[in-house]
């Protein structure tokens, strides 16, 4: 797949970079408790979802239909994105939905300063708080003009980086921390994807769970399309709809006439608010 998230190629570099271990995690709650008063119903979907670097069209999506695949994950924004979006647009957002498809917002923020992979915006230890909440807004900004409602989430792409880097760990940490403290100060739900033997895990295990996402979406290539046997950390963690499994990648299918490329996803986790 051409330039999906990082370009295939330096994914796979990253992800052996980064190592294959997964050890299991400690940790005790997901994100700070909100206010029912102030936060719209989370809106949950559980079943298959896929992502793909260019939003499909229109016609596409309606011939694909919703019997296999009920969710689709689609890149709102970031200088790091790695595909133009020339279908995604408010419009489009409002008829896949009312096709029944529910929608994954995804953004590609700035990447860590120890990243082996080309970016068009890192962030470093001094200013990756600052670049944090910048992202964040930028990305409620690009949700909402999707008509993607306060009380949605948005899905921080975070791609493989060495996580026994302290330094470049700790920066990490903070930028994620401030993107999703930003966001929820909007009234948008933290979500994070990222690889379980690297940037996942380097969340999933963090013992101070301050500011994280609430929701975390692991890539874990194993096809196995579940959210609970291979989970590779504290069962404690992220339970009640708040993970994802990316298991599969680069799976080239033929639905309604129509062929894309696409990642599978096990979800059971938030989507986005529409209409």
């Amino acid at each position: 797949m051409s330039r999906h998230r990082l370009s295939k190629r330096g994914r796979y570099i990253a992800w052996g970079t980064a190592g294959a271990a997964v050890l299991a995690g400690a940790g005790i709650t997901a994100q700070a408790s909100m206010a029912a008063t102030t936060w719209p119903a989370q809106k949950t979907y559980t079943g298959r979802a896929f992502d793909t670097c260019t939003a499909p069209s229109l016609a596409a999506m309606k011939a694909w239909g919703t019997t296999f695949y009920g969710a689709a994950a689609v890149y709102v924004g970031g200088k790091n994105r790695g595909c133009n979006q020339p279908n995604l647009t408010a419009s489009w957002v409002k008829s896949v939905s009312a096709a029944g498809w529910k929608l994954i917002p995804l953004y590609v923020g700035a990447q860590p300063p120890c990243q082996t992979s080309a970016n068009h915006e890192r962030f470093t230890a001094s200013t990756a708080a600052s670049v944090g909440a910048a992202n964040a807004k930028d990305a409620v900004a690009k949700a909402a003009a999707l008509g993607m409602k306060p009380g949605s989430p948005v899905y921080l792409d975070m791609e493989a980086y060495d996580i026994t880097n302290k330094a470049c760990n700790d920066a990490v940490l903070t930028y994620v921390r401030s993107f999703s403290k930003t966001l929820r100060a909007k009234t948008y739900r933290g979500g994070y994807y990222g690889f379980s033997s690297s940037s996942a895990k380097a969340i999933a295990t963090a013992t101070n769970r301050t500011d994280l996402p609430g929701n975390l979406w692991y890539a874990l290539w194993d096809k196995k399309n579940t959210t609970t046997t291979d989970w590779p950390w504290d069962k404690k963690l992220y339970t009640d709809h708040s993970r994802a499994h990316q298991y599969m990648v680069n799976s080239k299918e033929t639905r309604g006439g129509y062929t894309i490329t696409v990642d599978r996803d096990a979800w059971d986790a938030p989507v986005a608010i529409v209409g």
